[in-house]
């Protein structure tokens, strides 16, 4: 009697619990609301003008991948050195020159 009677509350507690969670707050509808743009976005891209160059990316190649890995690499290195040598320049000589070109 008493495993039934708890059954029951049990079933009867659940149904109450989604009873109450079916009132949305407004902070819940306005998450809903951003959700609902962001899949109207996705579905366009799938059909806007960005559809062909999405549906001609592929995958690339491990060689093409190594290729474009190494282009990369030897850019940042020169970026590095030129931006290594800025950092020398304004160190080393430049305060001297300016010190020089204002007579102090």
């Amino acid at each position: 009697m008493l495993k039934e009677g708890w059954l029951v509350a049990g079933s009867l507690r659940g149904s109450a619990m989604s009873i109450e969670n079916s009132n949305t707050s407004p902070v819940e509808d306005k998450v809903q609301g951003w959700q609902d743009n962001i899949e109207a976005r996705v579905r366009g891209i799938q059909t806007g003008p960005y559809a062909r160059i999405l549906k001609m990316a592929r995958k690339p190649s491990k060689e093409e991948f190594r290729q474009t890995v190494i282009v990369c690499g030897i850019g940042m290195f020169i970026l590095g050195g030129i931006g290594f040598g800025m950092l020398y320049l304004m160190d080393n000589l430049l305060p001297s020159f300016f010190a020089w070109l204002i007579g102090a």
